[in-house]
């Protein structure tokens, strides 16, 4: 039998050194970066939504009464507050201003889009919520008005 020594188990040559160092290269990724994507993948998809109900006020509010069915409010009232929501959570997310508390208002609207209006869009809403969760619970990133705030409000008072 031969012995394998200590630093070729943990560091091996060839093709399988060769493997781990390629599949471990996407961790050189700075996470910050992954979170500037992620809020801007999400906000684009809000920000869309909330643009496609301004577009045509008349048929927004069809939708909410006809096609939504939201219970326990008026539709008079449900889409001025899903659209205000809308537009306010996508540019607070975007810019990374306020962005845990824009995320979990968003948070709340797909829920909301996921019990009572498109069930059946389960997968899609999964993939929202997925950033939206990312942003709740890792923040904004460096790349972000949070940041630039954190900063500004923890500089030492002269």
């Amino acid at each position: 039998m031969t012995a394998i020594s200590e630093q070729s188990s943990s560091n091996p040559a060839g093709l399988v050194g060769l493997y781990r160092r390629i599949i471990k290269l996407p961790e050189h990724i700075p996470f910050s970066l992954v979170q500037l994507a992620a809020r801007v993948a999400v906000a684009h998809v809000f920000w869309q939504s909330a643009q496609s109900k301004l577009a045509s006020w008349p048929v927004t509010l069809q939708l909410f009464a006809n096609e939504y069915n939201l219970p326990f409010i008026d539709p008079s009232i449900a889409a001025p507050l899903a659209t205000t929501a809308e537009l306010t959570g996508s540019v607070l997310v975007f810019f990374g201003l306020f962005s845990r508390l824009a995320a979990l208002m968003l948070l709340g609207v797909v829920s909301v889009i996921q019990i009572f209006v498109y069930p059946e869009n389960w997968a899609e809403h999964l993939l929202w919520a997925s950033l939206l969760l990312l942003i709740l619970t890792r923040g904004a990133g460096v790349f972000s008005l949070d940041q630039v705030a954190e900063r500004t409000l923890s500089a030492p008072k002269k």
